[in-house]
């Protein structure tokens, strides 16, 4: 991370990406394991947490939201679903069909992600020069 005030879209943005990269470490585990009985599917909660972070004061601009944010305190973390539903007799609630488009939708997440972080480094240089 870099701490400066010039660089806290891309701190958040790298942030942002590390969290999808965790998602589709979990996804991925989750299609390992589809035929895993008992196995109860994982994901990432960090959408929320950024959102909590960039809600405080409705009268902020984006600009003030980000520059505010804690990102010790924005870490994306794994939980498990544990669910009361299953859909198998074995417990296992992992959909096979789901994970998959979970997957191509991280995948065009992160790849989004990582565009934003070059754009901004392009920005940044221009202005430098």
């Amino acid at each position: 991370m870099i701490n400066s005030s010039a660089f806290d879209y891309i701190n958040v943005l790298d942030k942002a990406a590390d969290a999808a990269w965790l998602r589709n470490d979990a996804i991925a585990n989750n299609i390992a394991n589809v035929d895993t009985p008992g196995y109860k599917r994982q994901d990432v909660n960090f959408e929320e947490q950024l959102r909590k972070a960039l809600k405080h004061n409705r009268y902020e601009s984006i600009d003030e939201k980000v520059g505010r944010i804690n990102l010790k305190r924005l870490n994306p973390m794994t939980y498990r679903d544990h669910a009361g539903f299953s859909y198998r007799l074995d417990r296992n609630n992992v959909d096979i069909d789901t994970e998959n488009v979970e997957l191509a939708s991280n995948q065009i997440r992160y790849q989004g992600l990582t565009d934003s972080i070059g754009q901004e480094f392009t920005n940044l240089t221009s202005v430098m020069k």
